[in-house]
């Protein structure tokens, strides 16, 4: 049984030996460790973590490279290979003087090696460098924090560069150490307690420089510099400085949950509890600033945000949410308070046009973190307490607060936002607050019967009682901020029949003279910019009716209107405006009726949905015509750029939907992507929504097949196109999809060797040999192109001389297919493969029978590539072996190749 366990653990080894060859690392990676599991000799374990190594260094783990190689040389000190590994982790990990001391035992074991010679000679200068630097970065460091503390020196550009020398020095793994250990960090603290806000800004950004990537070191600044300094930073007036303290503060967030993750595997338990400790009591300071008085409105927006990025977990495979439930214990009644804020009231917290957007946003995120009944129920008795806490016995500016509540999580996790409109009493203030003659009151009542209406559940209850009040107050109120409002509850409440024609909530006409109003609205600059957003939630709802999308792309100054919106500071507007954009470019999904139940419901009288006559394609094509004219693609560019809790998934799928309506041309492409469509596209087919990420490859994808891809994404954007080309040829997508996908790729693999690897790198030849057995031959077709331009990379070429495969039969098979472009695609690869990996020009004849009569067939075509291509592969194969040569000279190759010959016209 010994002997039988040592031989497979010597298998994995040379299986391990061989993938690393090939250039798969990490496969080679997994042989040598399930190797190490069956192994127990001494020296057959050293030689494998000494592999390990090998494959940790490739795959740029410099620490697991030190460990393996570490152990290696304990099993043998004069291990040359071991040790020269580990001397180039350690010089990538910093420690240059212990690589040195490695590389100095290898010249003394081997003094001729010229490859040791040549590192120690070039790790010798880069130590000499390293020494100059820090003598001089020591002086440098002194002296930096002298200018800025020095409160007599007037010259500002001095500062001014002190400052920047400073934060680049952070930037630097060894600069960082030297300003920590340079008792920097209390100086820092001093630049923070002088409250001017340059030196303060240089500050945070150096500590951003600390912080960054290093655990140890934000505990130690985190306990020097006290959190409830940080979060009185974050809450000051000065916005730059407001955004770089909630910079730092995210910066430290991700170094203490990296902590988190990484210690989860069982080292340092002490250490653990430290960092979630340090977690949650930066968080409590954040929540405690929330309602802070004194705090900024932008420092509490800076907070919200923070938040949101931090508390909910990233995605549901991570099990734990106990940094949600702990936030919901602590601080839902805090984030409460902004959101119920009633802006312009007397005591309220100061608070921006984004911040209940805001809040609204944290509270969807931590209800969707929430994994049980229990947790939910508790949410809701948490919101519906709070509720009625200002409903009851705080007289009218209660019953406001409270109205107020219910909207911000109506916006939000609309579930809780529905339970508290159930209270007792709230919905009947809420429409009698509508008729109130105090603009601020009916304002903040006209915005909760409007976010009510959004959800269904309410509408029939609301259709009844707030259509005819809603109408009232359009038709008499006097302030354009509240007629505005009404007329988008209006519109929402009219826009329930969706994209069919046939259910018209208003009489005829009356939609027009809304959108119309709405319009105009818009293009009032006199107007605020926050009521002029509610001009856009109108457009959102009247749009699905085709005659107002015809009007609106007719009206130029009303769709500029919006885009300047869409680019302004306030950021709520973006759902709006996605909305309004798919709508116009009716890019939403169309579910086609069956033809047999549409028959049965025309006989059972039932509701038939019909799609409006402006509707069909070619009107649609002429409004996405008419909105990139407009400049719809650098509004749309500036929407995606923004990091903001408003940009939600939901929202980035709508912009997908919308620039995939706008490739579908392809003579619209080249100007989509010079007005910066391609670059924002790539951020959206990364994250968001699966479906929103699918539309926006799809459009990678267009783009790709029909512009030059190196103009269309220049430099390295290129590479960070491939994943989500290759998301395309997932089974789940649809043909279509697949197909482009495939066709990008092909585009993509004649660029370069690296854009192949990078291709290899994500898996997708598995996928496009799968595509090459498809039944529709058009993908088919994509497919073998794809595999042809793929098969100039070495990896792939030995691919075709595995064991077991079919692919080199499938590839002489369909050489000789019928289909003349499938013929050229496969005969193109085998041309490609035997000049390229001769031998492959031995393993054609064994596989299959056939072998002879498709080349045959391939000189006698009357396509003259087909015959130019079946000529390269005879070459190739007359060259590679002697027993080819042989079985081609005596069959009718020699004559058919003599007539050939001499055909003047096929030169």
């Amino acid at each position: 049984a010994g002997a039988r366990r040592q031989v497979t653990a010597e298998q994995l080894r040379a299986r391990g030996n061989a993938l690393f060859q090939a250039g798969d690392h990490g496969a080679a990676l997994a042989a040598y460790t399930e190797g190490l599991s069956l192994c127990d000799a001494a020296s057959e374990r050293a030689v494998l973590h000494r592999n390990r190594a090998a494959c940790y260094l490739k795959l740029e783990d410099y620490t697991k490279a030190e460990a393996d190689a570490t152990k290696a040389i304990e099993a043998d000190g004069r291990d040359v290979k071991a040790l020269f590994r580990r001397s180039q982790a350690l010089q990538q990990l910093g420690r240059l003087d212990q690589a040195v001391s490695d590389l100095q035992r290898c010249m003394s074991l081997e003094p001729r090696n010229k490859a040791f010679q040549e590192a120690l000679r070039a790790l010798g200068s880069s130590m000499h460098e390293k020494m100059k630097t820090m003598s001089c970065t020591d002086s440098k460091v002194e002296q930096m924090f002298q200018i800025l503390l020095d409160l007599d020196e007037k010259d500002a550009d001095k500062k001014q560069k002190a400052a920047q020398n400073l934060i680049v020095l952070a930037r630097e793994e060894a600069g960082a150490e030297k300003i920590f250990h340079s008792d920097g960090v209390r100086l820092l603290m001093q630049l923070l307690d002088t409250a001017k806000a340059d030196l303060m800004l240089a500050s945070l950004r150096t500590l951003v420089g600390l912080c960054a990537g290093h655990r140890s070191r934000t505990m130690a600044i985190l306990a020097e510099l006290g959190a409830p300094r940080l979060s009185a930073v974050l809450g000051v007036e000065h916005e730059q400085v407001s955004l770089a303290a909630c910079n730092l503060l995210h910066v430290m967030f991700d170094s203490l949950k990296e902590g988190l993750q990484k210690d989860f595997r069982g080292k340092e338990d002490a250490v653990v509890l430290d960092s979630s400790r340090d977690l949650k009591l930066l968080i409590k300071h954040l929540l405690e600033l929330l309602v802070l008085e004194g705090a900024s409105a932008h420092g509490r927006d800076n907070a919200l945000n923070l938040l949101i990025k931090v508390v909910p977990r990233k995605s549901p495979k991570e099990t734990n949410n106990s940094l949600s439930l702990w936030v919901i214990d602590q601080g839902l009644k805090k984030i409460l308070e902004v959101g119920s804020t009633v802006c312009g009231s007397s005591g309220s917290l100061p608070v921006t046009e984004n911040s209940r957007m805001s809040t609204s946003v944290l509270l969807s995120k931590l209800y969707e973190d929430l994994k049980c009944d229990a947790e939910r129920e508790n949410f809701h008795h948490l919101c519906e307490d709070y509720v009625r806490s200002w409903f009851e016995g705080h007289e009218l500016p209660g019953k406001l607060r409270a109205i107020q509540t219910v909207s911000c999580l109506l916006q939000g996790p609309s579930d809780a936002g529905n339970r508290v409109l159930e209270l007792e009493g709230i919905m009947d203030s809420v429409l009698s607050l509508c008729a109130s003659v105090c603009e601020a009151h009916q304002l903040v009542a006209v915005e909760a019967l409007i976010h009510a209406a959004d959800k269904a559940k309410r509408a029939s209850f609301i259709t009844a009682n707030g259509v005819s009040l809603l109408k009232e107050i359009y038709k008499h109120s006097e302030r354009d901020s509240i007629r505005i409002r009404a007329l988008v509850g209006l519109c929402k409440l009219g826009s329930a029949g969706g994209t069919d024609f046939s259910m018209k909530q208003f009489a005829e006409g009356s939609t027009m003279k809304l959108a119309k109003q709405c319009r105009k609205w818009l293009c009032n600059e006199a107007i605020d910019a926050g009521t002029r957003r509610w001009a856009v939630e109108g457009l959102a709802y009247l749009t699905f009716d085709a005659d107002v999308k015809e009007e609106f792309v007719e009206d130029k100054a009303a769709m500029q209107a919006m885009f300047q919106l869409a680019k302004s500071e306030d950021r709520s507007v973006l759902y709006a405006v996605a909305s309004t954009l798919v709508n116009c470019t009716n890019s939403y999904d169309h579910e086609e009726p069956d033809p047999q139940m549409l028959e049965l419901a025309k006989y059972a009288k039932q509701h038939i949905p019909e799609q409006h006559p402006k509707d069909k394609p070619e009107f649609v094509k002429r409004r996405v015509r008419k909105l990139l004219m407009a400049g719809v693609v650098s509004a749309l560019a500036c929407m995606v750029k923004s990091e903001n809790p408003a940009l939600t998934n939901s929202c980035r799928e709508l912009i997908s939907r919308v620039f995939l309506a706008l490739v579908e041309e392809a003579e619209d492409r080249g100007g989509v992507v010079a007005q910066g469509g391609g670059k924002a596209l790539i951020p959206l087919s990364l994250e968001g929504t699966e479906v929103g990420q699918t539309k926006a490859a799809q459009a990678l994808a267009k783009i790709t097949i029909t512009s030059n891809p190196e103009m269309a994404f220049p430099g390295e954007r290129i590479y960070e196109v491939v994943r989500p080309l290759v998301s395309l040829l997932h089974l789940q997508r649809t043909g279509l999809e697949n197909f482009e996908g495939l066709m990008a790729l092909t585009n993509l693999a004649g660029i370069s060797e690296r854009l192949r690897q990078k291709i290899l790198k994500e898996r997708a030849v598995p996928m496009i040999e799968g595509y090459m057995f498809e039944e529709h031959e058009l993908i088919r077709l994509a497919a073998t192109e794809c595999m042809c331009n793929m098969a100039m990379s070495k990896e792939v070429q030995e691919l075709f001389l595995a064991e077991g495969s079919d692919r080199l039969k499938l590839m002489v098979l369909y050489s000789g297919e019928e289909d003349e472009k499938l013929q050229r695609a496969a005969s193109g690869t085998l041309a490609m493969l035997t000049a390229l990996h001769p031998p492959i020009c031995k393993r054609i004849p064994q596989v299959t029978v056939h072998w002879l009569e498709i080349l045959q067939a391939l000189l006698l075509s009357p396509n003259a590539e087909l015959q130019h291509r079946g000529a390269v592969v005879v070459m190739n194969m007359m060259a590679a072996a002697r027993e080819v040569a042989e079985q081609l000279i005596a069959s009718e190759m020699l004559e058919i190749l003599s007539v050939l010959a001499k055909d003047k016209d096929k030169a």
